[in-house]
């Protein structure tokens, strides 16, 4: 049933999607998800491949039936947006290459030059193989660096994990371990706070609750330890709660996820802080977002599989994950335009409350150091 804003029915989010590497598992992963009716009942699908990508595809996935048009998208067919370009790329399955990094960043960037003419309204791509994107040029540390630099988008962003219900957020990202205390500033961690809570709103949670992991040793023993607790990461959460923003931390990064279910998303320091515990609790099923872009970008957290490429193996269950979170993204922008359209266009994205009081359980839970 689709939401209506003042009587009137909201347009359906339209998904750009993308077959990933085509020397990996996307292209079949890819034909699995679309061949899913449910999944184009609930937005337009326009898929960025040429017709022979597909048919390949189908086939690599046990011969399933895609709906695909040349039309406009729609509850009963995929619009496929065919270059004809396939021919230009040499790609051998399961292998890295030049010419399979150049043919994922390709389709890529057709998908941002959608999201720049205002055509989708969120884009979801199967994975990608980093050595290939190396091999073809790319420079960014990572792709969510490369969007922001096609996207000319000099914001706040930030890799999101995603494993079930709980999301994690990070502060640094792709940096070496001895980079990472210069960059935990009062700064950096409130941006990364901000964009956590707006990210897990826009996911469809109505009133988000934050966990904010240390970055010392049981929560750096009152500076024992190091001082970032003390000087960056305790003032940032202040001034979060101050914005309205129902935070709590800085909480030992050792026992914080041991209480996850005290929070919607929780705000590490580096990459695997939180990556180690988000893989524990589901490594098959989890997701990736790019957070922080002006779209939401969602991918399958797992890589290119190459080992079982093209044997109708790999798991659909990622994939799946990650499309239904840029659609409920996608939802939610969509409701959030309709309602500044209705009332002001200047009012804050994500409607924050007044000054909030810790929670005093959880703190107490969380409080204590150990080992």
């Amino acid at each position: 049933m689709a939401v209506q804003v003042n009587n009137q029915a909201l347009r359906r989010p339209r998904i750009a999607v993308t077959l990933g590497d085509p020397s990996g598992v996307g292209p079949e992963l890819i034909a699995k998800l679309l061949s899913n009716t449910k999944n184009h009942q609930r937005a337009d699908i326009l898929l960025l491949a040429d017709d022979s990508e597909v048919q390949s595809a189908i086939r690599d996935a046990g011969g399933l039936h895609i709906p695909v048009t040349v039309e406009s998208a729609s509850a009963h067919g995929i619009q496929i947006l065919d270059d004809g370009t396939a021919p230009n790329y040499t790609t051998v399955r399961g292998e890295v290459s030049r010419d399979a990094g150049a043919r994922s960043l390709h389709q890529l960037r057709r998908a941002l030059a959608l999201v720049q003419a205002g055509q989708v309204d969120a884009i979801l791509f199967a994975p990608l193989n980093k050595s290939s994107l190396k091999a073809t040029g790319m420079t960014e540390e990572d792709e969510l660096r490369w969007f922001a630099h096609q996207l000319r988008f000099t914001g706040k962003t930030s890799e999101i994990n995603i494993a079930g219900a709980l999301w994690t957020a990070r502060v640094t990202s792709h940096i070496g371990v001895q980079d990472v205390a210069a960059r935990i500033t009062t700064e950096n961690t409130l941006q990364a706070i901000e964009l956590a809570h707006r990210l897990r709103w826009e996911s469809g949670v109505e009133s988000p609750r934050l966990g904010v992991c240390a970055l010392n040793p049981h929560n750096g023993e009152n500076g024992a330890f190091g001082r970032q607790e003390i000087d960056a990461i305790r003032p940032a959460v202040e001034l979060a709660r101050a914005r309205g923003i129902d935070v709590v931390g800085p909480f030992p990064c050792d026992t914080i996820f041991l209480k996850r279910e005290h929070f919607d998303i929780i705000v590490t320091m580096y990459h695997d802080q939180g990556q180690i515990a988000m893989k524990l609790l589901s490594f098959d099923g989890g997701v990736t977002v790019q957070g922080g872009l002006p779209i939401p970008v969602a991918t399958p957290a797992h890589g290119t599989a190459f080992d079982i490429a093209g044997k109708n193996l790999a798991s659909v269950t990622s994939t799946q994950n990650a499309f239904d979170i840029a659609v409920t993204m996608a939802e939610r922008r969509i409701l959030k335009d309709s309602l500044a359209a209705d009332t002001d266009p200047t009012v804050e994205s994500v409607p924050l409350k007044a000054p909030l009081k810790a929670n005093a359980t959880v703190v107490e839970l969380l409080s204590g150091s150990c080992c």
